[in-house]
């Protein structure tokens, strides 16, 4: 039974490359963690984190019914969902090429934060910012069939997988969080090279992406 809701292997390799890809690159949770980790503490940035990937949990339900509640409803309405989220992807291809990831880590006067004020401070960060909504609504369901009589469950299990695939990443992040940001602002270069190979694979996806759907 749990079977059926575990995508192919080819699907699999490319979502966790693909997640693998997101969570080194520079973005809003990462700076946020990064920020807490230093101004307040490894403990209130750990949590921080926590409260974030709280946030990634209920995007993920909200994906999963209401694209699996699409399809019941309208599978034509699906696929252009999923063709406006092959253009996203490629528009966030193009982006990191024309514009530098850039780490800005806010770590000037220390609070005196509580960890549950961090937890929540994480989550309605990420509930709340709307790049965030817009990229699982158009990301997730690029690695789902229209025809899959599982594809709630397969949503829920690609949400999941993301953040265990992330987890150990972030983890490094906030208890790493000086040095790098250090490292990162002596070596532009490194972030740079990240922007070149998100904007390849993600440019790949959304290629393979409308040719598929174009047949």
């Amino acid at each position: 039974m749990l079977m059926d809701y575990i995508p192919g292997l080819p699907v699999l390799a490319a979502f966790s490359l693909a997640v693998l890809l997101l969570a080194i690159t520079p973005g809003p949770d990462m700076t946020l963690w990064m920020s807490r980790a230093i101004r307040d503490g490894r403990a209130i940035g750990m949590m921080t984190m926590l409260g974030t990937n709280l946030g990634i949990v209920v995007h993920t339900l909200l994906v999963a019914f209401g694209v699996s509640a699409l399809v019941v409803a309208s599978p034509v309405a699906f696929l252009v969902l999923k063709t406006a989220g092959a253009g996203y992807l490629l528009w966030l291809a193009i982006q990191a090429l024309r514009n530098r990831s850039v780490l800005v880590v806010e770590a000037a006067g220390k609070t005196s934060a509580s960890k549950g004020k961090a937890f929540l401070n994480g989550l309605w960060v990420n509930l709340l910012n709307p790049k965030i909504i817009i990229f699982f609504m158009t990301f997730l369901p690029q690695f789902v069939s229209v025809n899959d009589p599982h594809v709630t469950g397969k949503l829920i299990f690609l949400g999941v997988l993301s953040i265990l695939i992330a987890l150990p990443v972030a983890i490094i992040v906030v208890l790493g969080a000086n040095g790098l940001a250090e490292w990162l602002r002596r070596k532009p270069q490194v972030m740079r090279a990240v922007d070149y190979v998100f904007a390849g694979v993600f440019s790949v996806f959304a290629v393979k992406i409308l040719l598929t759907q174009s047949r």
